[in-house]
């Protein structure tokens, strides 16, 4: 081979080296593109994730004023206009319940506004689920507490008290002299409220009462939420949105 096609054969190999190394270039540009693209459609996942939870756990704002509140023998307290009788929210709870306070905290304003707008019937059932001490106690007297009160707006302020001042499951709390100052912060003025909350007056039927319930429904759970007899799914539950979605769906 002469110098000159040595020459040529080199200016060749360069030159298939040179786009050997360009097609390289392109190719790793071709993936950076590609895995930022990712990234952003990930990241725009997210984002859209987080705002749906966001808003449909919102929430609801009070939208008028509660409906007739009636506490009944058994200890249940009903919600509901005048003749509504459905769909049937029954509401099962405890005072003394960390996740029944979240609930109360997230969703209880949407119970209130569908009872007050006509399409639900809201049943609590306040209830001791606990076995152990101190939180069995605490239950105890926050449910008999309760049911020392007949007006149903009291009742109902009560109820919202005992849950935002709830204790820590390690400790005593709903102490008597706390559920008396909190009774009159309710707005309770029935003579006998404090000397029926000092003497544990309802102590058995409150223990009676959640044995009764939590064996003909079966529960294992507070909160638990059945709606006309079919318990709600938890991420229904803490998604005021969906709950609504759902109550207003049954009673068409």
């Amino acid at each position: 081979m002469s110098k000159g096609d040595r020459a040529k054969t080199k200016s060749a190999r360069d030159k298939i080296k040179e786009q050997q190394a360009a097609a390289r270039v392109r190719d790793q540009r071709r993936r950076v593109v590609t895995y930022v693209t990712a990234g952003a459609v990930a990241v725009a996942a997210v984002g859209l994730g987080w705002w749906y939870a966001a808003s449909t756990s919102q929430s609801e704002e009070a939208s008028t004023a509660l409906a007739p509140i009636t506490p009944q023998p058994d200890g249940s307290v009903v919600m509901a206009k005048s003749g509504v009788t459905k769909p049937v929210v029954d509401i099962y709870e405890d005072f003394q319940c960390p996740a029944c306070k979240e609930a109360e905290r997230v969703s209880g304003q949407t119970f209130k506004n569908l009872a007050a707008e006509g399409k639900a019937k809201v049943v609590y059932h306040p209830i001791t689920i606990f076995s152990q001490e101190p939180t069995k106690s605490n239950s105890v007297r926050a449910g008999s507490a309760a049911r020392c009160i007949a007006d149903g707006k009291q009742w109902m302020a009560f109820h919202d008290l005992l849950f935002a001042n709830q204790p820590a499951e390690t400790v005593e709390g709903f102490k008597n002299g706390q559920l008396v100052q909190w009774g009159k912060e309710a707005g309770v003025t029935a003579p006998d409220f404090e000397q029926c909350v000092t003497s544990g007056k309802n102590t058995q039927a409150q223990l009676s009462y959640s044995e009764k319930i939590m064996q003909n429904q079966k529960l294992t759970h507070t909160p638990t939420v059945k709606l006309n007899g079919t318990e709600v799914d938890n991420a229904v539950l803490f998604s005021p949105q969906q709950l609504r979605e759902a109550i207003t769906k049954a009673a068409k």
